[in-house]
C-alpha cells in the first residue's frame, strides 16, 4: 500500500487533525453518562430545580461543542479523502497513459476503467470512514469501559468480559470477510467486461438477433457476482447481532446486578443509570465499528487492486535518442521482423524485410487479416517486435525516446476517433502549437475545408464525433495527423469511407508535403503511384515492387486490381 499512503502523506495535518476531533468529540460524549448520573442522585432526589437546570445547561453545551468538534473532524477527514483520491486518480491515469498497448490488452480495458472508478471512490469512502471512526469507536469502547470503573469497579467488571469477547467476534469476521470481498471484487470487473462489450457491440448483437444469449450470459455473470455478495453478506451481516447480544447480554446483567446492589444500598441508581449509558455507548460504537469494518474491508480489497496496477511497469521502455540522423537516406527498416500480440500465439507477421528512402511512398495491400494495421503499428512503436529490428532513420524504433518517436510518426486509422469539443480542439489536440494557418492548410489538404467552414472552426463535436458522417471524420483525422506533423505519415486504412474523387483529391494534396507516407489501404486505385508497394498475405511478403512490377508478376495482385476495375483495362494491360 506504499505508494496510495503516499498520496495521504500530502495531507497529513487533516489526517491528525480528524481524528483528533473526533477524539474530543467522544471525551465529551464520555462524560454525558456522568452529568446524568448526578441529576438522578443529586438533583431529582432533593428536588433541586437549580441544579436540574445547570446539569441540563451543562448538558447542552456538552451536545453543542460535540456538534461544532464533530463537523470540524468532518471537514478534514473529506477534504483528506477527497484531495488523496482526486491526486491518486491523477497518478493512476498517468500511469496508465504509460502502459503500452500490449500491457492494456493483457490487463483488459474494463479492469483499468473500474481499477479508476470503482476501485478508487470505495478507497476514498474508506480512508473517510477511517480518519473519522478508526480512533474514535476504539477509543469510546475502551473509554466507557474505564468510566465504568470510576463509577463502580465491581459492576466495571462486566465489561472486562465484555469488551474482550467482542473484539475476538469483531476479528473473526474480519478474518473470513475479507477473501469473501476480493472475490466480489473481481467478479464485479467480469460483470463490467461485459457489460462494455455488449454495449459496444450492441449493433452487432441486434443485427443477428443474439439479445436472448447475451441476456442469458449478463445473467450468468450476474448470478455469480450475487452469490459472492450473498456468501459475503451472510459473514458481515453477523456482526451487528453477535456484538448486540453481547452487549445487550451485559446489559442486562448490568441492570441484574446494579438492581441487587441498589437494593442493598451499596450502590446508587444513578450508577446504575450511568454503567447502563456507557454499555449502550459502546453497542453505539460497536454498530459503527462493524460498518467501519465492512467499508475498510471492502476499501482494503480496491486498494491491493489499484496498488497491482501502480505496480504494474510498462513493457515498454523507451530510449533516450532525441534526434533523427539527417545524413542517413533511409526513413524505414525492417530486417527479418516477426510478431505475435501474445508469446504463445501464432506469429501475425513473419520474416518481414523491406525499407523505404525519404520521402518516398510505401503502398500496403492484402486481404483483411493479413497483418497490414500490425505492421503500421510496428513502425509506431505501439508494440514490440517478436524478432528482428525496426529501424527508423537508420536507428531501432527503440533506441528513440517514445515521445521523440511518436511526435515524428503520425498514424491516422482507419476508424478516425474525434474527442468532445469543438474542431478546433480537436485539431489542436495533436500539437497545441499549431497556428490557424497550419489548421486551414491541413483542412484543405484533407477536403475537410469546405464543411468546416459551413459549420465553423469552433463548431461541436459530439464525443465519438457522431455528428459527422464517417468521410467526415476520416477527413478531419487525416487533416489532424497533418496538424501533428512529423515526418513520417502512416494512413491506416484512412480513404475507406472517402469517395474516389476526393480519395485522388487528398492522396494529390498529401503527395505535395515532404514527408515520407506509408498508405494502407484495400483500393489498389489509392497506391498506385506508391513507390513501393507490398502484397501481404498470411503475414508474409507475398510480392513487393511497384504497381506495374506487381500487376506483371503477381497473380493475387492482378486478382485484387482487377476486381476493381473494368475488364476493359485487363485486355488493355
Amino acid at each position: 500500500m506504499g505508494t496510495l499512503a503516499s498520496f495521504l502523506r500530502k495531507y497529513t495535518r487533516e489526517c491528525i487533525l480528524a481524528p483528533l476531533f473526533k477524539l474530543f468529540e467522544a471525551l465529551l460524549e464520555l462524560f454525558v453518562p456522568l452529568v446524568v448520573a448526578s441529576i438522578v442522585d443529586d438533583a431529582i432526589p432533593q428536588g433541586d430545580r437549580g441544579l436540574i437546570m445547570q446539569m441540563v445547561l451543562i448538558l447542552f453545551a456538552l451536545a453543542a461543542a460535540g456538534l461544532i468538534v464533530s463537523f470540524t473532524a468532518q471537514y478534514f477527514s473529506a477534504k483528506a479523502a477527497a484531495c488523496f483520491a482526486r491526486d491518486a486518480k491523477k497518478a493512476l491515469f498517468a500511469h496508465i497513459q504509460t502502459f503500452s498497448l500490449a500491457d492494456c490488452d493483457r490487463t483488459g480495458l474494463a479492469t483499468l476503467i473500474n481499477r479508476m472508478t470503482g476501485d478508487m471512490n470505495q478507497v476514498q469512502s474508506g480512508v473517510n470512514m477511517t480518519l473519522r471512526l478508526l480512533l474514535r469507536s476504539p477509543f469510546v469502547v475502551f473509554g466507557a469501559a474505564l468510566m465504568a470503573f470510576t463509577v463502580d469497579v465491581r459492576a466495571a467488571l462486566i465489561f472486562v468480559v465484555a469488551i474482550p469477547l467482542l473484539s475476538l467476534i469483531v476479528y473473526v469476521l474480519l478474518r473470513i470477510s475479507v477473501p469473501r470481498f476480493r472475490t466480489v471484487q473481481s467478479h464485479s470487473d467480469g460483470l463490467l467486461a461485459q457489460t462494455r462489450e455488449n454495449y459496444k457491440g450492441a449493433r452487432v448483437i441486434r443485427a443477428f438477433s443474439l439479445q436472448d444469449r447475451e441476456v442469458a450470459s449478463f445473467t450468468k455473470a450476474n448470478g455469480k457476482l450475487l452469490t459472492s455478495q450473498l456468501r459475503a453478506g451472510r459473514i458481515s451481516v453477523l456482526t451487528n447481532p453477535m456484538t448486540s447480544f453481547v452487549v445487550n447480554t451485559a446489559i442486562i446483567a448490568i441492570i441484574y446486578y446494579g438492581g441487587l446492589r441498589v437494593d442493598t444500598g451499596t450502590l446508587s441508581q444513578g450508577s446504575v443509570v450511568a454503567l447502563f449509558n456507557y454499555m449502550s455507548q459502546i453497542l453505539v460504537e460497536l454498530i459503527k465499528l462493524a460498518s467501519l469494518i465492512q467499508t475498510i474491508t471492502k476499501a482494503l480489497a480496491s486498494a491491493r487492486r489499484v496498488e497491482a496496477v501502480f505496480d504494474s511497469t510498462s513493457s515498454m521502455a523507451g530510449g533516450s535518442v532525441s534526434e533523427i540522423d539527417d545524413s542517413c537516406d533511409t526513413a524505414i527498416e525492417f530486417r527479418n521482423v516477426s510478431f505475435s500480440y501474445n508469446d504463445s500465439s501464432e506469429n501475425v507477421l513473419t520474416d518481414i524485410s523491406f525499407s523505404l528512402r525519404k520521402g518516398q511512398t510505401l503502398g500496403i495491400i492484402g486481404a483483411t487479416g493479413s497483418g497490414k494495421s500490425t505492421l503500421a503499428a510496428l513502425i509506431a512503436r505501439l508494440y514490440d517486435v517478436k524478432s528482428g529490428e525496426v529501424d527508423i532513420f537508420g536507428r531501432d524504433v527503440r533506441d528513440y525516446s517514445l515521445s521523440f518517436l511518436h511526435s515524428n510518426v503520425t498514424l491516422a486509422l482507419q476508424k478516425a476517433r474525434l474527442f468532445k469539443g469543438t474542431i478546433r480542439e480537436n485539431m489542436l489536440l495533436a500539437n497545441p502549437d499549431a497556428g490557424q494557418e497550419d489548421i486551414m492548410a491541413a483542412l484543405k489538404d484533407a477536403c475537410a475545408y469546405d464543411f468546416v467552414m459551413q459549420k465553423g472552426l469552433d463548431s461541436p463535436v459530439e464525443a465519438g464525433g457522431r455528428n459527422f458522417s464517417g468521410g467526415q471524420r476520416q477527413r478531419l483525422s487525416i487533416a489532424r495527423s497533418l496538424v501533428h506533423g512529423g515526418r513520417i505519415l502512416i494512413l491506416d486504412d484512412s480513404f475507406s469511407a472517402l469517395d474516389y474523387m476526393t480519395d485522388s483529391a487528398v492522396r494529390t494534396a498529401l503527395a505535395k508535403r515532404d514527408l515520407t507516407k506509408v498508405i494502407i489501404s484495400q483500393r489498389t486505385s489509392s497506391i498506385l503511384n506508391a513507390d513501393k508497394i507490398i502484397l501481404l498475405e498470411n503475414g508474409c511478403i507475398s510480392a513487393m515492387g511497384t504497381h506495374e512490377e506487381l500487376l506483371a508478376t503477381s497473380s493475387i495482385y492482378q486478382d485484387i486490381y482487377y476486381t476493381q476495375f473494368e475488364k476493359e483495362e485487363k485486355a488493355d494491360v
